[in-house]
């Protein structure tokens, strides 16, 4: 089996000439030039993917979502007691959660992982727990160095391995009752921003509580003193194991040379993460919608993406990389599907 360090350096670079290719072709198509915008560029953009072997196109659509509780949760940063973690995961299993009735939509397999959820073994989730939740970032790390390594490593391989059996499109998605909190401590550390900018009210926190929140980031951070410029290191310090279970799937979708379709707010965190680890996976990711969370604006800016919606939408769980995936099949469709000028004998003027 590869190493952690070999499959980083395995992520292969996007084929500027097969985008080239794509851009020629789609300026023949069967509209003005640069009609159909920001389509246009995900063309151009999937591919240049090596995955996909110079064409855009889509088969099997799948979306990873990393459920894990978080120490952190006791310091009284979330309302939602700690067990709708296990529950809600369990609620996966039936196929009735945003994510999975939005997947069904789009086609799209749910695999619901646990990497870390505070309970006994729940049937129909993956097992790849590495505890029953992370540690309390207030006042220690989030897990060990080795625990982080380990994870990175076993959820990239579980990604490549869905590659393998013909999975072209990913998305990802987390749960986790307090999560919100880690994911800002991330953000706040890879952004260099004060937590007061990226700190927000999650699933629904009363705004008297959001000062304690940002309290609680700014003792983590403290506590803890995460090395910006390593991504495996805010992660297992003052992350956790969803957000580190997110940034698995993204490297190891990009070691594929596949695309990987991002959710909300605790995505951003989890591929600021990626790409401080791997600057090279940044290519691989499609942003899906703005969350509402606050410090998402940040968080993209620092990403230099994008978002495709804006739904005013901070459930998680993968939801808005499901609906963005159909985005995603249009930009195929139009690729692969529409007529060109030459064809209809139609000249535009240079």
């Amino acid at each position: 089996m590869q190493t952690l360090t070999s499959l980083l350096a395995s992520i292969p670079e996007m084929d500027n000439a097969a985008m080239a290719r794509a851009q020629q072709h789609i300026d023949g198509l069967l509209k003005p030039t640069g009609s159909l915008g920001r389509l246009e560029s995900l063309a151009v953009q999937l591919a240049g993917m090596p995955g996909l072997h110079g064409t855009p196109q889509v088969d099997k659509k799948a979306i990873l979502v990393m459920c894990a509780d978080h120490g952190v949760w006791h310091e009284g940063v979330a309302v939602s007691p700690q067990i709708v973690t296990a529950i809600q995961a369990a609620n996966m299993t039936r196929n009735n959660t945003g994510v999975c009735v939005l997947a069904a939509q789009a086609g799209a397999q749910v695999h619901v992982i646990d990497v870390g959820i505070d309970a006994e073994p729940i049937p129909g989730l993956v097992d790849m727990k590495v505890a029953r939740g992370s540690g309390n970032i207030a006042q220690t790390a989030a897990m060990t160095a080795e625990q982080a390594q380990a994870l990175l490593l076993s959820t990239m391989n579980y990604t490549r391995s869905l590659a393998e059996q013909g999975v072209t499109l990913f998305g990802v998605g987390e749960l986790g009752m307090a999560n919100t909190t880690p994911a800002a401590a991330v953000v706040s550390v890879l952004t260099g921003s004060a937590p007061e900018a990226v700190v927000g009210i999650g699933a629904n926190l009363p705004p008297s509580q959001l000062q304690h929140k940002v309290d609680v980031v700014t003792r983590a951070i403290e506590r803890n003193q995460p090395d910006a410029s390593d991504g495996l290191d805010v992660l297992a310090k003052v992350g956790g194991f969803d957000l580190l279970g997110m940034t698995g799937v993204m490297l190891g979708a990009a070691s594929c040379g596949l695309p990987v379709v991002l959710d909300g707010f605790l995505s951003y965190a989890s591929a600021l993460a990626a790409c401080q680890i791997e600057p090279g996976v940044k290519p691989y990711l499609i942003p899906s919608h703005f969350s509402a969370e606050k410090g998402a604006r940040i968080a993209l800016e620092h990403l230099g993406l994008v978002p495709y919606l804006n739904m005013d939408m901070r459930l998680g769980e993968g939801s808005g990389a499901a609906m963005a995936m159909h985005i995603v099949e249009s930009a195929c469709a139009m690729y692969n599907r529409m007529g060109t000028l030459a064809d209809s004998n139609i000249i535009l003027p240079s």
